[in-house]
């Protein structure tokens, strides 16, 4: 019942603080339930401990009853042995005197045994109890070894499990090329640029195909021409130069 109320209390606080998303954290729900086991073993040692604590009480105070019965009956004894050597003596006054200090010592010794008895009985109790909260602690360590051990795995696949998600979107970039961001990707740019070489080969194809082309066409081959008679000419006029010494 603690358990679901402290869940839901923190449920509660990481919603009013809008950190929701890190109770679905799979690193955050292994760290809480390793911390819940932690607080559950450290609870249960502590239970252990007052059971044991109580054995141990119980220990003292059977000792102590233990060492007043033997004085008590030590005392007893005593006194009847004063009192035989009293009457002995021929004292039968003080035997007397004895006798009855002797009877009250039984008493108490009889009121001292019977209550040793009881604390024997809970002693045992609770020598049971404490064998039962030191094996009780002894298997919850070893659980929580085994939550430790296994929440070492778990983070470990976790980290491998997130690298290779990165290694998984890292090849995905790299097959795609696929940028993040508004950055266009290379299959993009390729398309932009084909589409540009297109559109700049069919300008071209238009504009050799229309009259202004071929206009620009017909002048090139006038001046072609036109630079052919030049030349003509010009040949034409060395040749006229060189004749007169020719003939000289």
């Amino acid at each position: 019942m603690f358990k679901v109320i402290r869940r839901a209390w923190r449920y509660m606080v990481f919603a009013l603080s809008g950190r929701l998303d890190e109770l679905s954290d799979p690193r955050i729900q292994i760290e809480q339930a390793i911390q819940e086991a932690k607080e559950q073993h450290q609870r249960l040692s502590q239970q252990a401990a007052a059971v044991i604590g109580n054995e141990r009480e119980l220990e003292m105070k059977l000792a102590r009853s233990l060492e007043e019965t033997e004085k008590l009956q030590a005392n007893a004894r005593q006194a009847v042995l004063l009192a035989d050597q009293a009457r002995a003596a021929g004292d039968e006054r003080k035997a007397l005197s004895y006798e009855d200090s002797a009877r009250a010592f039984a008493s108490r010794l009889v009121a001292a045994e019977t209550a040793m008895g009881d604390v024997q009985l809970m002693h045992e109790r609770a020598r049971q109890s404490s064998a039962q909260a030191r094996a009780a602690v002894e298997n919850n360590a070893m659980a929580l070894q085994k939550k430790i051990a296994e929440r070492m795995r778990l983070l470990s696949q976790l980290d491998q499990a997130k690298m290779q998600e990165q290694l998984n979107k890292a090849m995905g970039d790299l097959s795609g090329l696929t940028p993040a961001g508004d950055t266009p990707t290379m299959d993009q740019v390729r398309e932009k640029i084909e589409k540009r070489y297109a559109r700049a080969l069919g300008e071209a194809e238009l504009t050799s195909n229309s009259v202004e082309a071929r206009m620009i066409e017909v002048e090139r081959a006038a001046i072609d021409v036109e630079g052919a008679a030049r030349l003509e000419a010009i040949k034409e006029s060395l040749r006229q130069d060189r004749k007169p010494e020719v003939e000289s």
